[in-house]
């Protein structure tokens, strides 16, 4: 029986481990210095990107607020910013249920636009056109790894008074026209769910530039008082108060713990996967030829290893003919493959639809392809042989599909 190629390996070993394990003989397991040591670190890494020579002169790390969850850290950054009911927050339907999510939990309502056909990302000119009185922020979305054109959305914030929440779940490695997470928005959220570059099984984090809003952050992870427990259990003991109603949602330390060793070799693992990707890419252009083909004639790879930027290439994903997406990934999971769907468009999904009053025709790019997308096995470990496995198994599942027409 052939073993089956998952669609994840978390890159977890004994260095985690071992980390994690100090912890236990430490006095704190939750928020303590762990994770404020993870904190520091992630800034630094924001900042200084792949190569500390290329930090500009001056340049200070964001402040870092580990959470629960990228979820719970998108709802508290709204709640931070004063999103309150009656409000409008522009974001996109190419993404996972949390973003939109997080938006009605504020209270505010999600306008979902549509995206640009070559990368799934939100659509500056449509973001452009969706402002309206009640609009006050832009909620982008860095799909698959790829970085939204944050210089569009930041003049187009700027020019309407508007925040930006970045949903940077898709990993912190990113760049584009010289821009990294957290360095063109009010807040930048981060995730660290168990199929991430970075896990700790469950987490997230906040980067913000203000010092404000990283106060107000801290105090809404943990119920809203004003005094963590480190704080509070010093040399004597601090009171502390219940200053506004907040949520349980704060990192550990034993999250920061499996955290922090996975820092160091961030960017040795995206080169990693990198290298894959382009071992993907050049088996797809033998099987089908031009990888930007628009329906209905093929495949479509949205931002190429050699087009403009850097993705941090959380995932590879393909955009099959149209109509044939479920038997690929039906013939794909009978051949051992392990395969996920980023995204079906979200306005199509049944409670989202019917809150928003959203049907199919609505955002026609979004939903071609949410209609089409295709997830394959990516990760540092994954061999040349199970590599080759995926692309001909692909191969095979495409020919088979194309000559059936």
């Amino acid at each position: 029986m052939t073993t089956k190629i998952e669609f994840y390996r978390h890159q977890l070993g004994d260095e985690e481990a071992g980390s994690w394990r100090q912890v236990l003989d430490t006095l704190f397991l939750t928020l303590g210095p762990q994770v404020a040591a993870f904190e520091r670190e992630l800034g630094e890494y924001l900042v200084r990107g792949r190569d500390a020579a290329e930090t500009p002169d001056g340049a200070q790390p964001p402040h870092v607020v580990g959470t629960t969850s990228c979820s719970m850290g998108l709802l508290m950054a709204l709640r931070a910013l004063d999103v309150r009911p009656g409000d409008e927050v522009i974001t996109t339907p190419m993404t996972f249920a949390a973003t939109s999510n997080a938006i009605l939990h504020a209270g505010a309502t999600p306008r979902l636009v549509d995206v640009e056909p070559a990368t799934g990302l939100i659509d500056p000119d449509a973001a452009r056109a969706a402002v309206g009185p009640r609009t006050v922020g832009l909620l982008p979305v860095h799909l698959y790894g790829q970085l939204a054109d944050m210089k569009a959305l930041r003049a187009l914030a700027d020019r309407h008074s508007l925040f930006i929440v970045e949903d940077s779940a898709h990993g912190i490695e990113m760049e584009r026209d010289g821009v990294r997470p957290a360095q063109l928005s009010d807040a930048c959220v981060f995730s660290f769910y168990a199929t991430k570059n970075v896990t700790c099984g469950d987490g997230g984090a906040i980067a913000t530039r203000e010092a404000r809003i990283a106060e107000r952050l801290r105090r809404l992870r943990n119920h809203g008082v004003s005094k963590a427990a480190t704080e509070r259990h010093g040399a004597t003991y601090q009171h502390w108060d219940l200053v506004e109603l907040g949520y349980k949602a704060n990192l550990t330390d034993l999250d920061a713990a499996l955290l922090r060793p996975q820092l160091p070799r961030v960017e040795l693992k995206r080169s990693l996967r990198e290298r894959i990707a382009r071992r993907y890419e050049s088996a797809l252009r033998e099987l089908v030829g031009d990888l930007r083909s628009p329906p209905p004639s093929g495949c479509r790879v949205p931002w190429l290893v050699e087009a403009r930027g850097r993705s941090s290439h959380h995932l590879f994903t393909v955009h099959v003919r149209p109509g044939q997406r479920d038997a690929m990934l039906a013939k794909l999971g009978a051949a051992g493959v392990g395969t996920a769907v980023n995204y079906r468009a979200i306005h199509l999904l049944t409670y989202l639809g019917e809150m928003l009053g959203m049907r199919r025709g609505a955002l026609p790019i979004a939903e071609e392809i949410g209609d089409r997308t295709i997830s394959l096995p990516l990760y540092p470990t994954l061999t040349a042989d199970e590599q080759d496995r995926v692309v001909s198994a692909f191969a095979h599942a495409w020919r088979e599909l194309t000559a059936g027409g």
